[in-house]
């Protein structure tokens, strides 16, 4: 016998990303999140009103924010910050509310302070994207970007002196 033919071969299986928040199936139509009120419709969550008849889950982003696991992180520094702080974290809410009225898993987790600065934590990685381009665009300064955790997470860093 030909060992390659019947012998065994080793091979490597990809395994899928493993995302616990990644919804792998879709809910029924007109669930809405027991939690927000978040209407899942034609394949994504909205804020339209929801029907009478009703599925209720807890959608992606209130566990997130149960479970106190963000996926993205703003960290904010330097000598401007404190000085500005009132109006930077205005801009940042203002941001928050023209995002998740379009996307409803998107939203700001809490806002902590730090010996060194301050740290706001997100349901989602373009949200907070989102805020640190809008710093950038307004008050200049230093912007980088981090990604972790093959895109799932993001680390933004602002700073102005």
């Amino acid at each position: 016998m030909d060992k390659g033919q019947y012998g065994r071969r080793d091979r490597l299986i990809v395994e899928r990303e493993h995302d616990t928040y990644r919804e792998e199936k879709k809910w029924p139509e007109g669930t809405v999140c027991t939690e927000c009120g978040a209407l899942f419709t034609g394949g994504r969550w909205t804020w339209k009103e929801p029907p009478p008849e009703r599925n209720g889950v807890v959608c992606p982003a209130c566990r997130r924010i149960a479970e106190k696991y963000p996926a993205g992180f703003l960290e904010i520094s330097g000598a401007f910050f404190p000085a500005h702080r009132r109006e930077i974290l205005g801009l940042l809410g203002n941001e928050e509310k023209v995002e998740k009225a379009e996307h409803p898993l998107e939203r700001i987790m809490a806002v902590t302070e730090q010996e060194d600065g301050t740290v706001i934590t997100t349901t989602g990685i373009h949200i907070a994207r989102r805020l640190g381009n809008a710093l950038a665009h307004a008050y200049q300064g230093r912007l980088s970007f981090t990604y972790g955790d093959g895109e799932k997470t993001i680390r933004i860093r602002w700073s102005r002196d």
